[in-house]
């Protein structure tokens, strides 16, 4: 299966420059794999170049994971961070993201200096 890069997933979300949204659509219109890494520089991208939401930032995640031809990698720990920032948006989405990684994978706790993380189950403040 295809992969996607960052600015793949910014395009299909924003729609901001016609020829490379038309591109992307065409890419992925056989299927395509969105990597954590790819997932999460979007999220940052999307809040710090587009100043989405927390909201709005939700909603484009629920978009990719719900999308009919992409994949996502650990789709299962993604929701599970989505649901984690949609109620505490503070952390921060790729917080989020790294927390419910570490936590599939089986390697908590996650040791933080974060405070608003480390108060988060799973995690630990140093």
């Amino acid at each position: 299966m295809r992969a996607v890069d960052t600015n793949v997933l910014v395009r299909l979300i924003t729609r901001d420059e016609h020829q490379q949204t038309a591109y992307a659509e065409e890419f992925i219109k056989k299927g395509a794999w969105v990597s954590v890494l790819a997932l999460t520089e979007a999220s940052w991208v999307l809040a710090s170049v587009y100043d989405l939401s927390a909201q709005e930032l939700a909603l484009a995640i629920q978009m990719l994971l719900n999308h009919q031809t992409l994949v996502v990698q650990d789709a299962d720990a993604i929701t599970a961070a989505l649901d984690l920032f949609r109620s505490k948006p503070a952390l921060g989405f790729s917080d989020c993201v790294m927390l419910h990684v570490a936590k599939k994978a089986g390697h908590l706790p996650l040791g933080t200096f974060d405070r608003n993380l480390s108060k988060v189950d799973g995690a630990e403040k140093l």
